[in-house]
């Protein structure tokens, strides 16, 4: 009678754990611009801000357009790669269910989206951190409709969050006259409106189950080759550096801020400002040969923006802090992860037999 008891206990326990299930796997919910972005714009047919072109994605998997803004992988790719925790498909890849959000989380970022619902209004579509949010709350019933209130409060509680815009709100807002936020702030006031909104933001993520977030800081963006290009001179331009600065400066602090006055959240922010800068102050250093003009150009019409068909490839993109006039490349992209997850501490979370190999520098036509 007592090994029929124990059997039973165990089958129970056993048979619990499957059904608060997938308490296994820790995933992750990515809210982004297209430095995150992974398909979402690729699939809004109106959006003038896609990576459905060649060259993008060459050195990813198959070597074709895949939503990814740089020829490889993301920062948030990499960091998830080195820790355990499996890529999260884009919210709107057709292959979407709860079983897919439930073994690998969502995606949410969106090329040209920011904190502003504002922020990249000339990109006609896109989605804002607002929108993200809502399309998350989405999924939230989703998976509540699947496995009920209280595994699925477990599963968001569990999960981890990444949240990572504020350059398009400078760059494609702020610093460009045809916003009214441009001529209605000045870079003080306008930093304290985007803190205040991604404090309501991130507080809300907070109700909806988001205890383990990072936000990720700007890197020097008056140094992109798009800023570089529009000045007269050639160099960085120190004032966009320097809003990139301040807004990191606040948001750090807002992370403290929000750790300590919600309850049981641990809300870090991962700044890289200084290496991506240091790349650029002296690049052969750190492996690079270029870090001021895109590995992908359209010859000597410049800013083409974006890889087109027609553009020609540097020779060795590992070796290009940029890829395009915006976005940097994969080998950039992993030295930022390698930064984040060194100063925050990252340890590997799910069993995994390793993250995937860089990827090789394949040749493509054009390359000169």
């Amino acid at each position: 009678m007592k090994l029929i008891v124990t059997v039973l206990v165990v089958l129970a326990t056993v048979f619990s754990g499957l059904i608060d299930g997938y308490d296994c796997k820790i995933v992750q919910f990515i809210f982004g611009d297209s430095l995150s972005d992974n398909g979402n714009n690729n699939r809004l047919s109106k959006s003038f801000a896609q990576a459905a072109l060649p060259w993008y994605g060459i050195d990813f998997d198959n070597g074709m357009p895949n939503g990814r803004f740089t020829n490889g992988r993301t920062v948030a790719d990499i960091i998830g790669d080195k820790t355990g925790l499996p890529r999260p498909p884009a919210f709107l890849d057709p292959s979407l269910s709860e079983d897919v959000i439930l073994d690998n989380g969502v995606n949410f970022a969106s090329g040209g989206g920011g904190i502003l619902n504002e922020t990249g209004g000339l990109f006609i579509q896109r989605f804002s951190l607002y929108k993200q949010i809502e399309l998350f709350n989405g999924v939230q019933t989703l998976i509540r409709n699947k496995i009920g209130d209280e595994a699925a409060t477990k599963f968001f509680q569990e999960s981890k969050y990444v949240v990572a815009l504020g350059s398009n709100d400078f760059i494609n807002n702020y610093l460009m006259p045809v916003y009214s936020d441009s001529w209605t702030y000045n870079d003080d006031t306008f930093i304290d409106y985007l803190m205040e909104t991604l404090g309501a933001q991130l507080t809300v993520l907070h109700g909806m189950g988001a205890r383990q977030l990072m936000v990720f800081g700007l890197g020097p963006m008056g140094c992109i080759p798009l800023q570089r290009v529009l000045s007269s001179s050639g160099e960085c331009q120190e004032k966009t550096n320097t809003l990139a600065l301040n807004f990191n400066k606040a948001t750090a602090k807002l992370m403290d801020d929000l750790s300590a006055k919600l309850p049981n959240a641990s809300y870090k922010f991962g700044d890289a400002y200084d290496v991506v800068n240091n790349v650029i102050t002296n690049p052969s250093k750190y492996g690079f040969d270029n870090a001021d003009s895109p590995c992908c150009s359209f010859g000597r019409i410049r800013p083409a923006l974006t890889c087109v068909p027609a553009s020609r490839l540097c020779k060795d993109r590992s070796k290009y802090l940029f890829w395009d006039e915006y976005h940097p490349s994969d080998h950039a992209n992993e030295m930022i992860a390698d930064e984040l997850i060194r100063k925050l501490g990252f340890t590997p979370i799910n069993q995994t037999d390793g993250a995937p190999p860089s990827p090789p520098n394949a040749p493509a036509p054009g390359d000169d």
